[in-house]
This record gives C-alpha cells, sequence and structure tokens, in this order.
C-alpha cells in the first residue's frame, strides 16, 4: 500500500521517472507473489506424484489434489487483463526443480507410513518421470 502512495504522489509531481521505477518494482513484487503461489501448489503436486510413484498405486483423493493443484497453479500463471502466462514453460520447470526437496520432505512423512526418510524417496523417485507428468499437467496449452 504504501508504495501505492508514493506513486501517487510522484505521478502528482510530475516525477515520471520515479513513478516507473516504483511501478516496476511493483510489477516484481506480484510475479514474486505468483510464483510463492505456484511454488505452494507445486509442493502439493509433486508430493502426490511422487507418491503414486513410489507406492505404484493411487487414490481418489490423491487424483483430486493433483488436478486441485494443476488447476490452482495454471490459473495463478495466467494474466487475466494482459493475456499471456507469467511463467513461461522453462520457468515453470525451474520452480518445480526448486520446490522438489520440499516435496520430498513431505512425501516421506506419507509414503508406506513414514518409513522412509527423503534420501530414502530421492532414490526411489524417478526425478525426470515426476517432473515430464507435472510439466504435462500444469504447462499452457
Amino acid at each position: 500500500m504504501e508504495e501505492l502512495l508514493e506513486l501517487k504522489d510522484l505521478l502528482i509531481k510530475g516525477d515520471i521517472k520515479g513513478a516507473l521505477a516504483i511501478a516496476e518494482e511493483l510489477e516484481e513484487m506480484s510475479r514474486d507473489d505468483k510464483i510463492t503461489a505456484i511454488g505452494s501448489y507445486a509442493v502439493i503436486l509433486l508430493l502426490h506424484l511422487i507418491k503414486q510413484q513410489v507406492e505404484n498405486r493411487t487414490t481418489r483423493s490423491w487424483d483430486l489434489s493433483i488436478r486441485n493443484s494443476a488447476r490452482a497453479i495454471q490459473r495463478k500463471n495466467k494474466r487475466r487483463k494482459a493475456g499471456g502466462y507469467y511463467l513461461k514453460p522453462e520457468e515453470l520447470r525451474l520452480t518445480l526443480e526448486e520446490v522438489y526437496e520440499d516435496a520430498l520432505d513431505k512425501a516421506s512423512l506419507e509414503v508406506a507410513s513414514g518409513r522412509y526418510d527423503a534420501d530414502d524417496l530421492a532414490e526411489m523417485v524417478n526425478i525426470e518421470v515426476v517432473m515430464s507428468q507435472a510439466m504435462a499437467l500444469i504447462s499452457p496449452t
């Protein structure tokens, strides 16, 4: 909110250069918020894809979590007014890679009733298969 008041003040004063700097800062803050939200949903998506692979099964609950997470990522990534997307496919892939360890940590609590730690799971999971599945679900069409 403080940035908006400063932006307004700069515009009133006619300081276009200063106003543009604030506008760019606001745009970056908004993008960071989108990336953070996408990352949170990506952890849930990856968690359930990991569980499916390691346990070689699925449940309706896992399937629902996967679908809901993928849809939420698609919604958060879509620019509504300007059109297009906040993150390109390669940036989405990077975001998945960045949160993969968090997903492994969470999966270690759930897979086989917590029998494996994250390092054990990492050895059991084919990361490329999980990442390909995730990308197929969230990539812009």
